[in-house]
């Protein structure tokens, strides 16, 4: 059975009216949902997919006049200090952590840079299918916008639906869609789309990616975006044996890019053979940065190839909760509420988040002060209810909210024919709170009628074992390994 909630006094997105939530078993309106031959994968499995299908970052660099080492894919806490405000400020010291390095020093020896991609894997039953979303998260401390203001936190990802799974992953699953977002844009390319290209091996599959450099540039390629790579894995593979340029066509541009970083998933050893990467330490950390221009064109052999770490983007919620010290990390305007059916738990199992009515935190602290965006618990990604794009542009756009406010509202109904508030059962969730398991599954085409997304709300008991479903974003799968450089064990 499904539990009542409880009725406290809740703020709802920062306004200042209190809604009385009192929702009793009797008012609950559980959407119908088959569950044909439900079945669940393993941890291990799960797993499994994350690093099977865990894109390769192909990255132009922006590392000359001293800001070598900018452009590393790094993790939240890379300086150590359990502080998230001050990370922009920090990383614009990582050319001195590179030349200590280099000069043996020891000073900043105590940092561990750590390439991480967060990670979410969503599980759900589909009639008889299995299908997963997973969710990468490429961190970075610090881009530049297009207006040249330093900005914390970079806030790309890349997504895949995969769906017919099997058990473990290469089993004969398929790749419906992948989604990258372009700052505000979030760009889709769908199964057999000429610019849907990846790595395959005997121990992955993994998507090619190409990002841009830290910097700033106007109508063009910057500020980290990422864009899908719409050359063949061949062309990279004769290129990396013939000493042959590093450059890489992208999605909406006419020409090929530069390519001074690739960074390989560190599980993925035939991935990180066929590149020849390496995890950046204190000893690699000179070796392993680029010192080039954005406009130089090298090749392969001054490529530097970089490994990251999959980490969970529920390693992160937490540091939003109100209770969890959100006040070190986040400001405490906008907040959000989440009626949490479970606590958040660590790898370990014990819990980081209790159930029940929470509020979160979104809103960026810079210690700098020169940036506010906002954190995971506010990103539309994390609900799916994003609006997709067929095409990047230079000059921006295709953020709107239009689709995120009416889901919010539950004032438009999916291909399905329910509202967010009718495939969750929570009928006064509208407008008031966001239910933990929310989910919006995109159908993988975009529509052009403002505040509609085709795709449906996941229903119900969706994301229980005995529906065959499992919702990662709330549950942290990877040893955290503190203190660790990457690549040790």
């Amino acid at each position: 059975m499904r539990p009542a909630l409880p009725s406290p006094a809740s703020k709802c997105r920062g306004s200042t009216r209190y809604v009385v939530l009192a929702v009793v078993l009797a008012g609950l309106c559980w959407p119908t949902w088959a569950h044909a031959q439900a079945w669940s994968l393993t941890t291990a499995q799960r797993q499994a997919f994350l690093r099977h299908y865990a894109p390769v970052i192909l990255k132009r660099g922006n590392g000359d006049d001293g800001r070598h080492g900018y452009d590393w894919v790094t993790s939240f806490d890379f300086d150590r200090d359990g502080n998230f405000s001050n990370n922009k400020m920090n990383w614009k010291q990582v050319p001195q952590y590179i030349d200590a390095a280099r000069a043996g020093t020891g000073a900043y020896s105590g940092w561990r840079i750590r390439p991480t991609l967060y990670t979410a894997l969503i599980e759900y039953m589909d009639g008889a299918s299995k299908n997963l979303k997973l969710i990468y998260h490429v961190y970075h401390a610090l881009d530049k916008n297009a207006a040249g203001d330093y900005q914390l936190h970079d806030w790309e990802r890349v997504e895949l639906l995969v769906t017919n799974a099997v058990g473990n992953p290469g089993a004969g699953e398929s790749v419906a869609y992948a989604v990258v977002t372009q700052h505000k844009r979030n760009v889709v390319r769908r199964a057999g789309h000429v610019d849907l290209n990846f790595l395959q091996t005997p121990t992955g599959k993994h998507l090619l990616i190409w990002q841009a450099e830290w910097s700033d540039k106007l109508a063009a390629a910057h500020g980290q975006e990422l864009r899908f790579v719409t050359d063949p894995w061949t062309l990279f593979a004769g290129r990396l044996a013939s000493a042959g340029k590093a450059e890489a066509g992208v999605n909406n541009d006419g020409g090929r890019k530069n390519v001074h970083y690739a960074f390989v998933p560190e599980d993925a050893p035939d991935a990180v053979a066929t590149l020849g990467a390496q995890a950046i330490t204190y000893a690699t950390a000179d070796a392993l940065a680029s010192r080039y221009d954005n406009g130089k064109t090298v090749t392969w052999p001054d490529v530097k190839r970089v490994t990251y770490e999959l980490q969970d983007l529920a390693d992160i919620l937490p540091t939003h909760w109100q209770h969890g010290g959100y006040a070190t990390h986040w400001l405490d305007t906008a907040p959000i509420d989440f009626y949490l059916e479970s606590a958040l738990v660590n790898e370990a199992g014990a819990p980081e988040v209790s159930p029940g009515m929470q509020r979160f935190f979104p809103q960026t602290r810079d210690i700098e002060n020169e940036d506010e965006r906002e954190g995971y618990i506010a990103k539309k990604w994390l609900l799916g209810t994003f609006e997709l794009n067929e095409s990047a542009s230079d000059f921006g756009g295709g953020g709107s909210n239009a689709f995120h406010d009416n889901a919010w509202a539950s004032t438009v109904v999916d291909s399905r024919g329910r509202t967010r508030a009718s495939a969750s059962g929570y009928p006064t969730s509208a407008s008031a709170f966001w239910w933990q398991h929310d989910y919006f599954v995109h159908s993988g085409l975009s529509d052009s009628t403002d505040g509609v997304e085709q795709g449906f709300w996941l229903p119900g008991a969706w994301y229980r074992p005995e529906s065959g479903g499992f919702d990662g974003r709330w549950v942290q799968l990877f040893d955290d390994r503190p203190g660790l450089e990457s690549g040790q064990r």
